[in-house]
């Protein structure tokens, strides 16, 4: 990893440098408003933030309940920062703070191209799921 970089586990980050990172990703709709972000972080299992200089240059998130399942979510890092294994470390930070509090269970979807980077962590395909998602509504009927 680059020297100087350094992981947080955080409750809280500048919701604009988030927003950043999820146009990054462009994974960001711009009817949204960063208004979301703080809760979309307190309401987090774990949010990791990869920080050069005191600037979110990276991130990742747990979803869980705690108990049983964890999902990993949102993990982005700029595309300038890329290449200097800041991705390996939140995915490992993220695993790392899920098994450490008993969950086993910890899946994600990976968006095409990135296969090969989480098998490298661990994971695997799962062999007969379908990951699926809710249409908008007036897509459905």
């Amino acid at each position: 990893m680059l020297s100087g970089i350094t992981l947080r586990t955080v409750r809280a980050w500048d919701a604009e440098e988030i927003v950043g990172l999820y146009r990054a990703g462009e994974w960001w709709k711009e009817e949204w408003t960063a208004h979301g972000i703080p809760p979309l972080i307190k309401g987090s299992f774990c949010f990791v933030v990869a920080v050069d200089r005191e600037r979110a240059v990276g991130m990742g998130r747990a979803i869980s309940d705690g108990c049983s399942d964890a999902y990993l979510q949102d993990i982005i890092v700029l595309p300038e920062y890329r290449g200097y294994g800041i991705g390996d470390a939140i995915v490992k930070t993220l695993v790392t703070f899920c098994t450490s509090h008993g969950l086993t269970w910890i899946g994600l979807i990976a968006q095409p191209g990135t296969v090969a980077f989480y098998q490298r962590h661990g994971f695997a395909r799962m062999t007969g799921h379908v990951p699926m998602l809710l249409r908008e509504e007036d897509d459905l009927y």
